[in-house]
């Protein structure tokens, strides 16, 4: 049976295990049918040309794991940032785990989504904002018909969250080939600050397949930090679909750092819904073999006097291959825009690919608009520069390579995930640096 009738034949015995609400299963019920009438994008429509999704279908997943397996601290702490006191939210192929988390209600919500759609006490915040402001497209439809568990934060006006939250997602291998479609909503009400780091991590050599969709409000005044690591195994591949709609005055921030995994795709969308906004993108994807990264991105400028920076670094290696995909529109009213989106790209293997496709749609007449992109090798110049005066070629190499990557890593205000990044870094190059950037 192919995925997409095994997913639609087990709708109904899904669901009436679920305790939702009316509301709830007629958003759910909607999302199928766009489901069953787009089915799993192919590479005809052109937002996928350079995706395939083929060889990750064609497996036999199993989508509802029903086991508990107790993971234990020190199997899976690396993957923590362990060298902060944070927040933890900690779901087990799909499952949340009380054992590695730290949840919170004290003055603010870090909780479970399940227990906002079904709780009455959460129900305004779960009336105003799920699934406002997701796209009815194929994969965000999917994870919406089946989403039952997730992270769920809520942050009420004028709370500075003091310590960082963790989302991590781990697969455990139970099963010969895992499915999952992990929730998250984020609410970030006036003036309030959270920062939030979020990663998808195999522990199995089976096939994974992670299908996750975070919906982020920020309020006016409120700032968000967002910051995805993806650096997972061969066999996992990833689709994460991630909207944020911002009012006047906010300030959203997210960091992608691409270094692992089978498929990643990426779909970013922010939504700029008053005055005076800023809306950061910026990423790092450093590949090799046969890996395969997307960054699908889109800001929309729709009120004047915002602003957005784009800044997409990526090193190729092996038969990797990259794709940027990245569209500003800036709407008729939008005036006084200040639009900036930047992709380059290092090829340092003669088989590894990129499709870059920077793309800018302006209706307005008073902005200030920039794109651009680039595609080269390292400097040989530079590196015969560096060798002589001692440095190793390999080491010369990682100096040039960390390097074009500082202009995104400068921006990260976490110090120890800006410490983690340096080591993901590093180990993907091969080399030991003894210093931060």
């Amino acid at each position: 049976m192919e995925l997409k009738e095994k997913l639609l034949s087990s709708y109904v015995a899904f669901e009436n295990g679920l305790n939702v609400n009316s509301d709830i299963h007629d958003i759910r019920t909607k999302a199928l049918q766009e489901f069953e009438k787009l089915g799993f994008p192919t590479k005809k429509l052109e937002a996928w040309k350079y995706t395939s999704l083929n060889s990750v279908l064609k497996e036999d997943y199993s989508l509802f794991p029903d086991h508990d397996i107790a993971i234990e601290l020190a199997d899976v702490k690396k993957y923590f940032i362990h060298d902060i006191d944070s927040y933890k939210i900690i779901f087990i192929d799909g499952k949340y785990s009380s054992f590695l988390s730290e949840t919170t209600h004290d003055g603010m919500d870090v909780c479970l989504l399940s227990a906002a759609l079904s709780k009455p006490k959460y129900k305004p915040v779960i009336e105003n904002y799920f699934n406002k402001i997701a796209k009815q497209d194929n994969l965000t439809s999917l994870n919406t018909a089946f989403a039952t568990e997730g992270a769920f934060i809520h942050i009420p006006r004028n709370v500075e969250v003091e310590k960082p939250i963790q989302i991590i997602n781990f697969t455990t291998g139970k099963e010969d080939a895992t499915m999952v479609q992990p929730r998250n909503l984020v609410v970030a009400e006036r003036n309030a600050h959270v920062q939030i780091i979020e990663r998808h991590q195999s522990l199995t050599d089976n096939p994974v397949l992670t299908n996750v969709v975070t919906e982020i409000f920020t309020d006016t005044h409120s700032t968000v930090d967002y910051y995805k690591i993806q650096n997972d195994n061969d066999n996992a591949s990833l689709v994460d679909n991630t909207y944020i709609e911002q009012q006047s005055e906010s300030v959203c921030s997210v960091h992608t750092f691409s270094f692992g995994g089978n498929i990643t795709r990426n779909n970013l969308n922010f939504y700029q819904k008053g005055e005076r906004i800023d809306s950061i993108l910026k990423g790092i994807t450093i590949i090799e073999g046969k890996q395969h990264v997307d960054h699908h991105t889109l800001v929309h400028h729709i009120e004047p006097n915002c602003e957005s920076h784009q800044d997409y670094k990526g090193i190729y290696g092996g038969r990797s291959t990259g794709v940027f995909n990245g569209k500003v529109i800036v709407e008729k009213e939008a005036q006084k825009t200040n639009a900036y989106q930047q992709n380059n790209n290092v090829l340092i293997s003669d088989k590894a690919t990129i499709n870059a496709k920077p793309q800018l749609e302006i209706f307005a007449d008073d902005v200030k608009c920039s794109h651009g992109c680039t595609i080269g090798q390292l400097d040989e110049q530079a590196l015969f520069y560096m060798q002589q005066r001692g440095i190793p070629k390999k080491e010369a190499r990682a100096l040039l390579m960390y390097a074009f990557a500082n202009t995104v890593l400068e921006s990260v205000k976490i110090p120890e995930v800006k410490k983690r990044i340096n080591k993901l870094i590093a180990n993907k190059l091969g080399v030991n640096i003894g210093f931060d950037l």
